[in-house]
């Protein structure tokens, strides 16, 4: 007669080079990307809504805040591409809660993958994502008349402006995904915060018909410093110290929040 004995379950090992887990990130990035193709519908919030406000802002109320409208869109496009930038950062909130909510997370740490990659593979899909609602803003800006007078340096120096700023916010994003319990209260969080900064700031119209006391909170305002160094990147005039401003309230955002989203994100899982 023989005996079977069970053989323990060899445990995950968490210990992997720099390399592997740099693939398994992409890999994951990957994964969130491919669910573009089969769910198209995920490109709406970075590409319908944006298009409408550039065309809205422009001939609804370009006339009346600056004479014409391709005044205005000389103006405004770049606090737009702020604002879509702000709120595309969401996106990582939402898909963050929405894996974790559908159980995805358990079955990822289930795998010999570190345990940061599918939090790594996410915000790095979701930046790709903000490439391409810069790109898609730009390009619909220029066939409507808007044009640069910056270089390619500046050009990209302010994509690098953008995605660095969105990056240092979307930890608010990841800390608000693992804190609530539906992906639905991360779409709330929006509005309450990012709405009113993007809308109390110079990203549409100028600050001087607005009263004194208003003026001051916008002057401080990071989105109307972000808005600002962008102007004057693709203007061609480098405003560098809005745009130094712009990388201390990216890196003051990223030390604050992301210990704290880090932390929670761990114990969530």
């Amino acid at each position: 007669m023989t005996t079977i004995t069970a053989t323990a379950p060899r445990p995950v090992n968490r210990r992997l080079s720099p390399a592997v887990s740099l693939g398994h990130t992409m890999t994951l990035a990957w994964r969130s990307l491919v669910s573009v193709k089969h769910n198209p519908f995920e490109l709406l919030d970075l590409s319908i809504q944006p298009i409408m406000f550039v065309l809205l802002f422009t001939y609804v109320f370009g006339g009346a805040i600056s004479g014409n409208p391709g005044n205005y869109l000389q103006f405004a496009l770049p606090g737009i591409v702020v604002q879509t930038v702000l709120f595309a950062t969401l996106t990582t909130g939402v898909g963050l809660s929405t894996d974790l909510t559908k159980g995805v997370y358990d079955r990822l740490q289930s795998l010999p993958i570190a345990r940061w990659t599918p939090l790594a593979g996410r915000i790095l899909a979701d930046t790709a994502k903000q490439v391409w609602a810069i790109t898609l803003l730009f390009g619909v800006g220029m066939i409507i008349g808007y044009r640069f007078h910056g270089g390619p340096p500046q050009v990209i120096g302010a994509y690098l402006l953008l995605l660095i700023f969105s990056i240092a916010v979307s930890w608010t994003a990841v800390l608000i995904g693992v804190m609530v319990d539906t992906p639905e209260k991360v779409q709330i969080f929006g509005f309450v915060v990012v709405f009113p900064l993007t809308f109390c700031s110079n990203a549409f119209v100028p600050v001087q018909t607005m009263p004194g006391w208003l003026q001051a909170w916008i002057k401080v305002n990071p989105v109307t410093i972000l808005a600002d160094a962008v102007r004057s990147l693709v203007d061609g005039a480098p405003s560098y110290s809005n745009i130094g401003l712009s990388l201390l309230w990216a890196v003051g955002i990223t030390v604050v929040f992301a210990p704290l989203a880090v932390a929670r994100f761990r114990r969530r899982i």
